[in-house]
């Protein structure tokens, strides 16, 4: 079909999933078992998603080592690290579903670590009442990714790689589809759908030192759900994780997990100092991740740092052998580059690791506020508020993708049969066109320019006056991005780096906006100019498209069911003497 520039290909199905990750597969294996039509894709190829470096684990209350945890105090920890933002429905959800999705995923053939009983072993987690965190040793990701791969392969769900979606088509307030092209041809792509499902990830590549690769999540789901008309929730929420690595250089930002501490690694200042004692005599390293990034952050900016700008992470005290089969990633990405850790310090920095807000859904459904719209994963906002409960990421992946698919199941067959808008597609695709070797701009620098910004306007720490620096530096990057240099055409790097700016900057200016909006320090948002927690901000941040360009307000939270509010105020908490 012709749209007036260049042919393109339409592609029908019933549910379109953008992302291929563990939510995009967990949902398309429900709707595929139901026999919907459903069609996954992907940016990379198959198996190759961002799940993989989820390393530390799952969180279920199974009770395998503390028989005594439940599922609403699973809720109650996960609020309560949240900072109470959380959606308490999307928690509820969340901690009643997780344990009958772990054993699924078990059943399935994924390869938990187990105990000597042959139940599912469960470790330490940070900010945890107990131990509820199921693992794969530290490849618990790639091992939830491998076994819904292999699950989808085994119920034959349509899968098609390297496609870059560039935006969703609507028809009316309805969306009936999406955008793209092949990024080894160049062809043109229209899918038209009933149901189209957002599982395409977070915004942490926004940040110069991120725990994501470079090429993904750079807020593509954010962006197009918001340039469709969508809400989108809490963006100034951005969790950083304490322990990223700094060396060598392709390596740094690359996730260190927190299985580390959870087996007992301890961190130390460059003076030998386990600075931990300092900000948190009680859970040391395993306080919540905003603490203890904040912490690491606060030895270096004090001068307590190593020369090249980092603190140790130290699990040498503990056995080799007993470090090499719970941390088997860990020792081989680090022996790689000359580091044993089972008898040296690992050199460690904060680093952007996961997106709190995202697109505004409800819970029970995966529905966006704009029909024909979903959304699950990394890509939404509501579970985990302000601040994220490690483990808590994997689970919600396969416990809201069973849900969004059960819905889909029991509702797609009221969802209009899609026409594909040829004007709206001709719309798409004359964006597209637009890019081409004329332009002034690299876009890979301005890429770079955006990432430095972010880090240091909207990073660990951040002030009214540095945010609006920021959101004005912005503006100038936007207005050069309105002429990109773009030689090699839609199979060219140049031209997937032109199109991640394009995402990149409203997921930029949600982020600063909010922070900016949010006069407080709440979880993993630190305002230096408004240190406390304010009971007047225990509200949601939203955020749509308006004809001057970004409205943002609030809005009040559900209240907390009875039993995750009897949960919170037996103050569960974990002792944590071994590791002394």
């Amino acid at each position: 079909m012709q749209n007036g520039h260049r042919s393109y290909d339409t592609i029908h199905t019933d549910v379109l999933i953008v992302g291929a990750g563990a939510a995009g597969l967990r949902a398309a294996i429900e709707l595929r078992q139901s026999g919907v039509d459903t069609l996954v894709l992907g940016k990379r190829k198959h198996g190759d998603a961002h799940t993989i470096w989820a390393a530390g684990g799952i969180n279920a209350s199974l009770g395998t080592r503390d028989p005594e945890d439940r599922w609403d105090i699973h809720a109650a920890d996960t609020i309560g690290e949240g900072h109470y933002v959380c959606d308490p429905r999307a928690v509820e959800v969340l901690a009643r579903q997780a344990p009958e999705r772990i054993r699924e995923l078990h059943e399935w053939g994924c390869p938990f670590s187990l105990t000597e009983d042959g139940e599912i072993d469960q470790r330490y987690f940070g900010a945890q009442s107990f131990r509820r965190t199921c693992f794969a040793g530290d490849r618990t990701g790639e091992a939830v990714l491998h076994t819904l791969v292999d699950k989808a392969r085994e119920e034959e769900v349509p899968y098609r790689e390297d496609v870059y979606i560039t935006g969703l088509v609507k028809d009316g307030g309805r969306v009936t589809g999406a955008a793209g092209y092949d990024m080894d041809t160049g062809r043109y792509l229209l899918f038209a759908a009933r149901a189209v499902v957002l599982a395409a990830g977070g915004l942490t590549s926004l940040y110069r030192r991120s725990s994501s690769r470079p090429d993904e999540n750079n807020g593509d789901a954010a962006a197009l759900a918001y340039e469709a008309g969508a809400a989108l929730r809490d963006m100034e929420f951005v969790q950083f994780h304490p322990t990223g690595m700094t060396e060598p250089a392709e390596m740094d930002g690359r996730l260190v997990t927190e299985a580390v501490r959870g087996e007992g690694g301890r961190l130390y200042n460059a003076e030998g100092e386990r600075f931990m004692e300092r900000y948190s005599p009680e859970h040391m390293e395993l306080d919540a991740r905003d603490v203890v990034a904040r912490a690491n952050y606060r030895e270096m900016q004090e001068g307590r740092g190593t020369p090249d700008g980092a603190v140790l992470l130290d699990i040498s005290h503990r056995d080799p052998e007993y470090i090499k089969e719970r941390l088997p990633k860990m020792y081989e990405q680090f022996m790689q580059f000359g580091v044993d850790i089972t008898r040296e310090p690992m050199k460690v920095s904060p680093t952007a690791h996961y997106a709190m807000g995202g697109v505004k859904i409800d819970f029970d459904t995966g529905r966006t506020t704009v029909e024909g719209l979903y959304a699950i994963g990394e890509a939404t906002a509501g579970v985990h508020g302000a601040n994220r409960l490690g483990g808590n990421s994997l689970a919600e992946t396969v416990v809201f993708g069973k849900v969004l698919g059960d819905h889909l199941v029991e509702t797609l067959g009221e969802a209009p049969e899609p026409q594909p808008d040829k004007e709206a597609a001709a719309e798409q695709f004359a964006g597209l066109d637009t890019l081409g070797p004329d332009g002034e701009h690299d876009p890979r620098d301005l890429v770079s320019e955006l990432r430095e910004l972010v880090w240091e306007h909207g990073g660990i720490v951040r002030t009214g006056e540095s945010l609006r620096e920021g959101l004005g530096k912005l503006e100038q990057i936007r207005r050069r991005a309105e002429s990109l240099r773009v030689p090699g055409g839609p199979t060219s790097p140049e031209f997937e780096q032109a199109l991640n700016l394009r995402f990149m900057l409203p997921a930029a200016e949600t982020v600063l906006r909010g922070a900016l909006l949010r006069e407080e320090s709440r979880g993993a948002h630190y305002r230096e100019d408004f240190e406390e927690e304010r009971p007047e901000w225990q509200e949601t941040v939203l955020y749509a498209k308006s004809g001057d360009g970004m409205e943002l307000w609030t809005e009040p939270l559900d209240g907390i069911s009875g039993e995750i509010q009897q949960a919170l105020e037996e103050e569960y908490s974990l002792d944590y003497h071994y590791l002394e």
